[in-house]
C-alpha cells in the first residue's frame, strides 16, 4: 500500500508542474488584457520560470543533501500548490513575476527530487514500470493533457482556473506524500554549496532562455542586444563547465562522475533530441489547428488528446518489453525515432481543409513513438548510475530535455515566420495581375459579392483583399509542411549521429575499463 501511495503522490506532484510549466501557452492572449501587460513584459512571466527551473534542476541536488529528497519534495509541492493558489487570484503583473519565478524553482526541485526517490526507493527489476507510471505525470501530461485541460478552461471559463485547477491536486498530492515513509532514505552525495558555479550558470541559463524564447520576435542576431546576451550567456556557461572540471572533489556544483557511466553519457546525449522531439511537435501540432485551422483551443487540445493514451500505452508495453520479454532498452530507440519520423512525415502532407479525421492516424503515431522513445532513454539513462550519483544524473537529463526542447521550439518558430515570408513572395510573383487565371478568380469573386449587394467599386476590392488572405493562408500552411518534414529530416540527420556517438562512447569506456583493469 505504501508502494502505491508513494508513486501516486509522486505522480500528481509532477502534474502540478506539468500544468504549471505549460500555464502560458493557451492562456497568453487572454492573460495580457487583464494584466495590462506589453509583450516584452508578459515574456517575462515565460522565460522567467524556464530559466529558474534550469538552474534549480542543477540546484536541487544539493539541497537534497541537505535537507533529504523527502523533505524537498513535499516542501516543493506545497510551494507549487500555495504559488498556484495565489496565481490565480491577482492580476498584478509583478506579483505573477515573483510567482513565476517561484513556480520554476520549486518545479525543478520536486522533478529532481521526485524520480529520485522512486530510482532508489524501488529495486531495478521495478523500474521499467514504475519510470512508465511516472512519465504519465512528468511528460505526458504537459505534452497531451494540459492543452486540452487549459484550453477547455480558457474557453469555458477564465485563465484563472488553469491555476486552480493545480490547488486541488497538490493538495492531494501533499497528503499522500505525507502519508507514507517510503522513499526516506534517499542518499545523496554531499558537496559544498559554489556560490561562483551556481551564479555562472545563472547567468547563462538567463541568458540564453531569453535568446532562445525571445530571439525570434527580434530577429536573431540582427539585433544587438541578442548578439550580446548570446555571447554573455555562452561565455559563462563555459566558465561554468570549465569550473565544474576544475573544482570536482573539492565542491563543484555538479558530480561529473556520472559521465563515466556509458548509459549516462549516451542517454545525455540523446536527451536533447528527445526534448527536441516532444516540445517541437507539441508545439507545431496544436499551433497549426489554431492559426491554419482556424480551431478553438479547447478543439486544438482535444487533438492531442488521443495521442497521449497511445503514449501511456506504449510507455506500458516498452515496461513490458523490457521487464518480461527482457528486450535491451536501447532497441525500442530507433523504433520511437521511426515512428516519430513517420508521423511528422505524415502531417507534412496537411492543407488548409485537413480536418481531426484527417490528422488523426498521425497524431496516435506520434505518442506510440514517443512512448517507445522517451522511457528506454530513460532507462539507458539514469537506471545505472549508483546510489548517491542517481540526483545528479536525474537535474542533468532534465536538463538536457528542457535545453533540446528550447532549442527546437526557438528553430521551428523561426522557420515557419521565414517561410511564411518566403512562400508569400513565391506565390504573389505567380498570381501578378494580368494573368487569366487571376483575373478569371477577381471577377467571379466580384460578381458573387455583387450579387449579395454590395457595390461594384468595393466588390472589386473585397475580391482583391479576400485573395491576398488566401495567399496568406496558403504560405502559412506550405510554412508548417515544411516545418513538420524539417523535423523528420532532423531525425534522420540524429539517428546516425547518436549511433555513432553510442558506438564511440563504448569504445572510450572499454578503454577506461581496461586500463582499469591493468596491474600496477
Amino acid at each position: 500500500m505504501t508502494v502505491v501511495l508513494l508513486m501516486t503522490g509522486i505522480v500528481l506532484s509532477a502534474l502540478t508542474e506539468a500544468v504549471a510549466s505549460t500555464a502560458l501557452s493557451l492562456a497568453r492572449l487572454d492573460m495580457l488584457g487583464d494584466v495590462h501587460a506589453t509583450p516584452d513584459e508578459f515574456a517575462r512571466l515565460d522565460y522567467g520560470y524556464t530559466a529558474v527551473k534550469l538552474v534549480f534542476f542543477l540546484l536541487a541536488p544539493w539541497l537534497m543533501s541537505r535537507l533529504s529528497a523527502q523533505t524537498c519534495l513535499r516542501a516543493a509541492t506545497g510551494a507549487m500548490t500555495l504559488t498556484c493558489g495565489v496565481a490565480a487570484l491577482t492580476a498584478n503583473l509583478d506579483l505573477l513575476l515573483a510567482l513565476r519565478l517561484f513556480q520554476g524553482m520549486t518545479g525543478g526541485v520536486l522533478l529532481v527530487a521526485g524520480q529520485t526517490m522512486l530510482l532508489q526507493a524501488f529495486p531495478r527489476t521495478s523500474q521499467p514500470v514504475v519510470q512508465a507510471l511516472y512519465a504519465m505525470g512528468a511528460v505526458v501530461a504537459p505534452a497531451t493533457l494540459a492543452p486540452y485541460m487549459q484550453g477547455w478552461l480558457v474557453d469555458s471559463l477564465t485563465w484563472t482556473w488553469i491555476f486552480l485547477a493545480v490547488v486541488p491536486v497538490g493538495l492531494a498530492a501533499l497528503a499522500l506524500l505525507a502519508s507514507t515513509r517510503l522513499g526516506a532514505d534517499a542518499e545523496v552525495r554531499a558537496g559544498r554549496f559554489d556560490w561562483v558555479g551556481i551564479a555562472l550558470f545563472s547567468v547563462a541559463a538567463s541568458c540564453l532562455t531569453y535568446v532562445l524564447n525571445q530571439g525570434s520576435r527580434w530577429d536573431w542576431l540582427e539585433e544587438p542586444f541578442i548578439v550580446n546576451l548570446t555571447i554573455a550567456g555562452v561565455v559563462a556557461l563555459v566558465l561554468f563547465v570549465v569550473r565544474q572540471f576544475q573544482a570536482q572533489g573539492e565542491g563543484a556544483l555538479m558530480d561529473l562522475s556520472i559521465f563515466r557511466d556509458e548509459g549516462f553519457a549516451f542517454g545525455f546525449l540523446a536527451s536533447f533530441a528527445a526534448g527536441f522531439a516532444l516540445f517541437g511537435s507539441a508545439y507545431l501540432i496544436p499551433s497549426f489547428a489554431v492559426s491554419v485551422l482556424g480551431m478553438t483551443p479547447t478543439e486544438a487540445g482535444w487533438l492531442l488528446l488521443p495521442s497521449g493514451a497511445m503514449f501511456v500505452g506504449s510507455l506500458l508495453l516498452t515496461a513490458f518489453l523490457v521487464t518480461r520479454v527482457g528486450l535491451p532498452p536501447v532497441l525500442t530507440v530507433p523504433i520511437g525515432i521511426l515512428i516519430f519520423m513517420t508521423t511528422m512525415w505524415m502531417l507534412s502532407g496537411s492543407n488548409g481543409e485537413s480536418g481531426t479525421p484527417d490528422m488523426m492516424p498521425a497524431i496516435l503515431l506520434r505518442g506510440l513513438g514517443l512512448g517507445f522513445l522517451f522511457l528506454s532513454i530513460t532507462l539507458i539513462t539514469l537506471v545505472g548510475l549508483p546510489r548517491q550519483t542517481v540526483a545528479y544524473g536525474v537535474g542533468l537529463f532534465n536538463l538536457g530535455r528542457q535545453t533540446g526542447g528550447l532549442i527546437g521550439v526557438a528553430f521551428l518558430q523561426t522557420m515557419i515566420d521565414h517561410q511564411v515570408v518566403l512562400n508569400k513572395v513565391v506565390l504573389g510573383a505567380s498570381i501578378a495581375s494580368g494573368r487569366v487565371a487571376v483575373t478569371e478568380r477577381l471577377a467571379m469573386v466580384t460578381r458573387s459579392l455583387t450579387a449579395r449587394g454590395m457595390e461594384t467599386g468595393e466588390a472589386a476590392q473585397a475580391a482583391v483583399q479576400m485573395l491576398g488572405r488566401e495567399v496568406a493562408r496558403q504560405a502559412t500552411v506550405i510554412a508548417y509542411d515544411t516545418a513538420f518534414l524539417t523535423v523528420a529530416l532532423f531525425f534522420l540527420a540524429a539517428a546516425p549521429v547518436l549511433v555513432t556517438s553510442k558506438v564511440i562512447i563504448s569504445k572510450i569506456h572499454a578503454r577506461q575499463r581496461q586500463k582499469e583493469a591493468q596491474p600496477v
